[in-house]
C-alpha cells in the first residue's frame, strides 16, 4: 500500500489517498489511538470515491471511531473503461430513453462489475488489516450487489449494512440465501427505476436470522441523514 496524501482534518480524522496496484482508495482513521473496527464503505459501481455523499458518510463513521475505507473499482472514478463496458452503458442509456426493459442490459453491465470488484475489495482488506491502527472487526456499508457478494465469500465481515437502491444481478439473488451476518436494509420507498417489490422480496430471501429493514419516503437520493446514525448505532452493537 502507496500512500499518496494525508491531511488531518478538524475533528482529528486522519483521511490518507493510498494506491494498491492499480486500485486506488481512501482512508479516514479517528483520532482515538487505539486500534478501531474497519468499514468498507461502497457506492454504486460507477460512481466515484470523492463523491460527496459517501465522504460525508465516511467522515461521520470515522468521527464516532470506526476506521473507514473504500476504493474506485475498476472502470469507476479516474479508472478506465473498457470499450465493452462504454459499448453496455451506451445501450443501457439508449434503452432507458426508449423506456424498453433494461433487466438483461443491467446483467450484463453490473454482474461483470460484482465478479472483477470483488478480488481487488479483499485484496484491499488484506492490506489494510495489516495496519496497526485498524484492529478489526470488519463491517460493509453500500452497494447492495458487491455486498452480498462480499458477505457470502468475505469470513472477516461480521456485519452489513447495504442500500436498496440499484441492480441486482441474479447471481447475487441466489447468493442472498447464503448471508448469515447480521444486516441493515435501507430502503427508499419511492425509489425511482428501484421497484419496491424487488427489494422487500430480496430481504426476505436474505438467509440471516439478524436482519433488519428500514424504509423511508422518498426517491433514490432522499436517504433521511438520521440512517447514518442509526448505522453506525447499528455496527456498533457488532463490531464493539
Amino acid at each position: 500500500m502507496h500512500i499518496t496524501s494525508e491531511r488531518r482534518l478538524d475533528d482529528g480524522v486522519l483521511v490518507r489517498e493510498f494506491t494498491l496496484g492499480e486500485i486506488p482508495g481512501t482512508l479516514w482513521t479517528p483520532a482515538s489511538a487505539a486500534p478501531a473496527p474497519l468499514i468498507l464503505m461502497a457506492h454504486n459501481n460507477g460512481l466515484p470515491k470523492a463523491d460527496a455523499r459517501l465522504v460525508a458518510r465516511a467522515r461521520h463513521c470515522a468521527a464516532d471511531g470506526y476506521a473507514v475505507a473504500t476504493v474506485d473499482a475498476a472502470g469507476c472514478g479516474d479508472r478506465p473503461r473498457s470499450t465493452a463496458d462504454e459499448q453496455a452503458r451506451a445501450d443501457l442509456r439508449r434503452a432507458l430513453r426508449a423506456g424498453e426493459p433494461v433487466d438483461e442490459i443491467f446483467e450484463s453491465v453490473v454482474g461483470p462489475l460484482v465478479e472483477n470488484a470483488v478480488p481487488e475489495w479483499r485484496t484491499t482488506l488484506d492490506a489494510l488489516l495489516a495496519l496497526p491502527e485498524i484492529g478489526g472487526p470488519v463491517g460493509y456499508s453500500g452497494w447492495l450487489a458487491l455486498g452480498i457478494r462480499l458477505a457470502v465469500t468475505e469470513p472477516r465481515i461480521a456485519a452489513a449494512g447495504f442500500f436498496a437502491g440499484g441492480f441486482v444481478p441474479r447471481a447475487q439473488r441466489e447468493e442472498a440465501r447464503q448471508v448469515t451476518v447480521p444486516l441493515l436494509l435501507l430502503l427508499q420507498w419511492d425509489d425511482e427505476g428501484n421497484p419496491r417489490q424487488r427489494a422487500l422480496d430480496l430481504f426476505d430471501a436474505f438467509g440471516t436470522e439478524q436482519k433488519t429493514l428500514h424504509a423511508n419516503l422518498g426517491g433514490h437520493t432522499g436517504t433521511p441523514w438520521f440512517e447514518a446514525e442509526d448505522g453506525n448505532r447499528f455496527f456498533g452493537r457488532h463490531l464493539r
